[in-house]
């Protein structure tokens, strides 16, 4: 509970500007790992430089982070929430597992950097996140998906 608290504690900041930390999350995580970039067709055309600045990035980015804060909120009881992304993820998406653990480093640093994260949330961060991707995962498996 300690890691779930820890980042709920900065939260406030992110949900009051969910845009700005929504464009920089994914917007870093396709300059950092333009190979990502392929898994949005919805942004083809879209060069990584310019993900940062663009508003459709950006409310992507908004819901990738409010799905994070339902997930944080639930404090480890997350399996309604989750279980439901997973799939849509494996089966629609085909998004591979370790794209999941790109984007938990990106979001480690843009909440350390925009949100004052220190070092033990970012920590916490890593563990909470951690959990959820081998949850994905354990739904990946039981969908078939080799993600």
């Amino acid at each position: 509970m300690a890691d779930f608290d820890a980042i709920l504690k900065i939260w406030g900041k992110v949900e009051a500007d969910y845009t700005g930390y929504g464009g920089q999350v994914l917007g870093r995580l396709f300059v950092e790992h333009p190979d990502t970039l392929k898994y949005f067709p919805k942004f083809a055309g879209i060069s990584p430089s310019e993900a940062i600045s663009n508003s459709d990035v950006a409310a992507h980015g908004v819901t990738v982070l409010k799905k994070l804060a339902d997930l944080v909120k639930a404090k480890g009881n997350h399996a309604t929430i989750l279980k439901p992304l997973a799939t849509t993820h494996a089966k629609q998406h085909k998004i591979p597992i370790n794209n999941f653990r790109l984007i938990s480093e990106i979001l480690v640093k843009v909440l350390a950097e925009k949100a004052g994260l220190d070092a033990a949330g970012q920590d916490s961060l890593r563990r909470v996140l951690n959990i959820v991707i081998n949850d994905i995962d354990g739904y990946y498996k039981e969908l078939g998906f080799a993600g």
